[in-house]
């Protein structure tokens, strides 16, 4: 699975989510390029942070609960991608409430707002993921010294 599936399927493990989950958390983070450190099962104990560390620069920090609170949900987003837009509604109807949110123009819909946002956030980064692939030059294209492309070039000199 490359970057862009593993995206899609992790805002995918957002919107079915029903309540927040400190292994969702952790990937969370893994996905937006942290380095993750989970804190055992077997470990109990005050001092140890719930669900694990992560790595922000020399500093490791305890995981955020990026799938329950709305405001690490929105602090990842503007560290990962201060300029993209977004917004955030409560879709209330009479037997449930649901959320609905928009990460330059990817949508999540989620049990919770914060799951929401994870969800579009990470669905705005596999289309940007996307556009990137899409735009570099593959390894069977090569722009010779002239600036014309030559597509399917052999690899090798003959």
């Amino acid at each position: 699975m490359d970057r862009r599936e593993h995206l899609l399927a992790l805002a995918e493990r957002c919107e079915t989510a029903e309540k927040p989950d400190r292994a969702l958390d952790a990937d969370i983070y893994e996905a937006l390029g942290f380095t993750v450190r989970r804190k055992p099962s077997h470990l109990v104990g005050r001092r140890t942070p719930m669900g694990g560390i992560y790595q922000q620069g020399s500093l490791w920090k305890a995981l955020g609960l990026v799938s329950a609170n709305i405001d690490v949900a929105i602090n990842l987003l503007r560290q990962k991608a201060p300029e993209w837009s977004w917004s955030l509604q409560c879709l209330a109807e009479e037997d449930s409430a649901a959320f609905q949110a928009l990460v330059a123009e990817c949508s999540g819909n989620a049990m919770l707002g914060s799951l929401a946002l994870c969800a579009a956030m990470l669905r705005a980064l596999a289309r940007y993921d996307g556009l990137l692939a899409a735009s570099a030059p593959s390894h069977d294209q090569r722009i010779p010294a002239d600036g014309q492309r030559t597509i399917n070039a052999p690899l090798t000199e003959s």
